[in-house]
């Protein structure tokens, strides 16, 4: 099994393909698209048949992209008023 930083190698950036979102390098898959038909529903499986190229490889790589950007996230809540507001 690849390392996550094996996999993410996988993960590319192009200007000019889908305004230079992630993709799946070598293919005009993007990250957004695997994910989000993951997220509505399709299995792995249903993945792979779609598009065969892009290999459980592709499809963890996608994981540890989206799983890298959202550990960088930090989300601020604004106080409206009081603190008990935001809890």
């Amino acid at each position: 099994m690849a390392t996550p930083e094996e996999l993410l190698k996988r993960i590319t950036f192009n200007p000019e393909i889908f305004g230079g979102k992630p993709i799946i390098r070598g293919q005009r898959i993007a990250v957004e698209h695997v994910l989000g038909m993951l997220a509505g529903g399709a299995t792995v499986e249903e993945l792979l048949e779609y598009y065969p190229r892009l290999g459980r490889e592709g499809i963890q790589a996608c994981f540890v992209y989206a799983s890298r950007v959202v550990g960088r996230e930090r989300v601020e809540l604004a106080l409206t008023g009081s603190e008990d507001s935001a809890r």
